[in-house]
């Protein structure tokens, strides 16, 4: 993460203002939910040491960014690389934070091996249920009593409501998932166990997932929370979407967490727009590269606030909500899906100071 001299200025004063500190978002919220955040390799390797203070002080959950994923803790099938894992959970266990795996089985950031014999042609189904079973028994079972939950399955069914045509699917149709949860919790049994998927608003999404968590518990299998990802823009989700979704996805019986958690402080562009003119194209892409207009950064808290009261007013259901990322440097959406796109999703922004709907909630002592 960059962080500038007025970060590093920031973070010293503050530090000699112990009387005049802010809380800590885990403790603002304390009485309602876990407060999370997504750990990159610099975060987890201690490089950003400015990154880890602001981390340990207002966050008591973590999920790694993208260490645990297939293709870089099981590259190769007889290889496993738990180097940055082992730190990241090492880092949660000595800070006492409630560590999430992320993510188990996913079509994206899969090795590519996975669903390949040695001659290239694609395994079959019990070749790929042994695969599943050995991936997941391994990671779990390294990290049994230290990782406290996981994201089983990430991303399984698109907006329609179908199941992603991925290659878990191709090979064993539906039965991949509640093979999934059947193999987690024997790795584990005292591990938590998550469904998690963005877009979680969308109607045809939202009733298969019920579905699916249905099925799950009337098989007897442990499944117990749904993550709704809360990637999110100016414009989109529908709030009462949103809320509609929350509600059917807690009436199942399971609990409710916010995953993923950024929104777009840019517009929404049409990717496939016809945009001849390059320099006319990369300002409409790119529109507010020297800072965020006070006019929107404004719209963008007060939206903020808007999904956050939400979660408060749930939280009867929800019982963490995790960031996707800490500061906005570290936002995965700078750089997409053009080269030095900037971007102001996060909860702190680039000189490491909460978001002004953040330090509204800072002012109350008790949030009603």
């Amino acid at each position: 993460m960059k962080k500038t001299l007025s970060s590093v200025i920031a973070l010293s004063v503050l530090a000699s203002c112990a009387s005049v500190e802010q809380p800590g978002l885990k403790d603002v919220f304390q009485d309602h939910f876990m407060m999370g955040a997504a750990l990159n390799e610099a975060e987890i390797n201690g490089t950003d040491t400015l990154g880890i203070e602001l981390i340990k002080k207002n966050f008591n959950t973590i999920v790694a960014e993208n260490c645990m994923k297939s293709e870089v803790i099981h590259p190769e099938k007889d290889r496993y690389d738990f180097s940055l894992a082992d730190k990241f959970v090492d880092f949660g266990n000595e800070n006492g934070m409630f560590v999430v795996g992320h993510c188990l089985i996913w079509h994206s950031q899969c090795a590519p091996w996975f669903f390949l014999n040695e001659d290239g042609s694609q395994i079959d189904a019990e070749e790929l249920k042994a695969r599943m079973k050995e991936h997941i028994t391994t990671v779990m079972t390294r990290y049994k009593g230290r990782v406290h939950g996981w994201d089983v399955v990430n991303e399984a069914v698109v907006e329609d409501g179908s199941y992603r045509q991925s290659k878990f699917y191709e090979i064993l149709g539906e039965e991949f998932i509640p093979l999934a949860f059947q193999y987690a919790h024997e790795a584990d049994p005292d591990a938590e166990l998550y469904i998690n998927d963005y877009g979680m608003n969308v109607p045809g999404r939202r009733d298969t997932y019920v579905r699916i968590v249905s099925d799950l518990k009337s098989r007897g299998l442990r499944i117990d929370a749904v993550g709704m990802q809360g990637h999110m823009g100016m414009d989109y989700p529908d709030f009462a979407q949103f809320e509609e979704s929350l509600n059917a996805f807690a009436g199942t019986g399971v609990k409710v967490m916010i995953t993923e958690w950024d929104m777009s402080a840019l517009p929404t562009v049409n990717r496939g727009a016809d945009v001849a003119d390059t320099e006319a194209y990369n300002a409409m892409m790119n529109p507010y590269p020297d800072g965020l207009p006070e006019d929107v950064s404004a719209k963008w808290n007060e939206r903020m606030k808007t999904f956050m009261d939400l979660f408060v007013k749930h939280s009867d259901v929800i019982t963490r909500v995790t960031a996707w990322g800490v500061s906005d440097d570290d936002s995965w959406k700078n750089d997409w899906p053009m080269r030095g796109r900037v971007e102001y999703p996060l909860l702190f922004d680039r000189e490491l100071q909460p978001k002004a709907f953040l330090r509204e909630y800072m002012k109350k002592e008790h949030i009603k």
